[in-house]
């Protein structure tokens, strides 16, 4: 079998079986369709570790992060361990592919103060009842006060709110479900938006649909959408192009971390998997920590 084949056989499994989102199908996919690129679509046989090696040497000429050339690695082990196991290939080249290790970045975060500035700026706007101003003070106070991946955001429908308890049934990875809570000033902005402008928004599409936020054209709003709806509110406060979704879930844990809550609480907040994942939170807060105290304490 040719890799472009078994390209497409893998993205299925990754699909129906292993049941991981669209978006992360796309990612494995493209790095498998790089390595074609560069190695050519040979026989899943004919491909060995040189061939591996070589197309992690022409990921770093063209100036690809260690992050990202880490994260093909990942790809092209997965895939070819899943080779292996069904017979596809007798030896599996890229058990001895070594990625280079990642370097450690902190998230970047906004202040609860500089979140106060943006929520506020975004209350005031959706004051004067535009359909789009009140849908994105809801998005915003969403994203920060739930703390969800934006995936999560883009899929909730208007029967996974609560409203009487505040509390929301997102999916995430792995199609696994949790319940998240938010604050009552999401709870005003959701109940105007719900009110006084989704259904003028859904009514440019005909019908209303299932979909919680709703995009220019009536339709369900995707991922691109909110990245746009954050960079353009909180990238001038902030002072950085390009702030993602992620920025905002990023400050959220690490306030609430600041606020006292515990690491087991925020880890499920967040839906990590992994308490590790949460960790690197601990390390923002320690900055703070650290920060006072050169400020506060008279032997620092």
């Amino acid at each position: 079998m040719r890799l472009s084949e078994a390209t497409s056989t893998y993205a299925i499994h990754l699909a129906q079986v292993r049941r991981l989102s669209p978006a992360t199908v796309r990612a494995y996919r493209a790095d498998l369709t790089d390595l074609g690129t560069v190695i050519g679509d040979q026989e899943l046989d004919a491909i060995d570790l040189e061939s591996l090696r070589e197309w992690l040497w022409t990921a770093t000429k063209r100036g690809e992060a260690r992050a990202t050339i880490a994260r093909r690695t990942a790809s092209v082990r997965g895939f070819f361990a899943w080779a292996h196991e069904r017979e596809m290939i007798v030896v599996d080249p890229s058990i001895r592919l070594v990625a280079p290790k990642r370097g450690r970045t902190l998230p970047q975060i906004a202040t609860a103060g500089t979140m106060t500035d943006v929520l506020e700026s975004a209350r005031e706007a959706a004051a004067e009842g535009d359909p789009i101003a009140l849908r994105d003070a809801a998005l915003l106070e969403l994203l920060y006060g739930s703390a969800v991946r934006v995936s999560e955001l883009c899929g909730l429908n208007v029967d996974d709110l609560d409203m009487g308890r505040r509390t929301m049934r997102v999916t995430g990875k792995g199609d696994k479900q949790r319940v998240v809570p938010f604050g009552e000033p999401a709870a005003r902005a959701l109940d105007a938006y719900l009110v006084r402008a989704r259904p003028a928004l859904a009514a440019r599409a005909g019908h209303a649909g299932p979909a919680l936020l709703i995009g220019v054209r009536g339709g369900r709003m995707g991922s691109r959408a909110v990245y746009d709806v954050v960079d353009r509110t909180i990238g001038p406060v902030l002072g950085t192009a390009h702030v993602g979704p992620h920025a905002l879930r990023h400050s959220a844990a690490t306030h609430l971390l600041d606020g006292g809550a515990d690491l087991r609480t925020v880890q499920e907040m967040l839906g990590h998997a992994s308490l590790g994942t949460t960790q690197i939170y601990t390390h923002v807060s320690a900055e703070k920590l650290a920060a006072t105290y050169r400020l506060a304490h008279p032997r620092a």
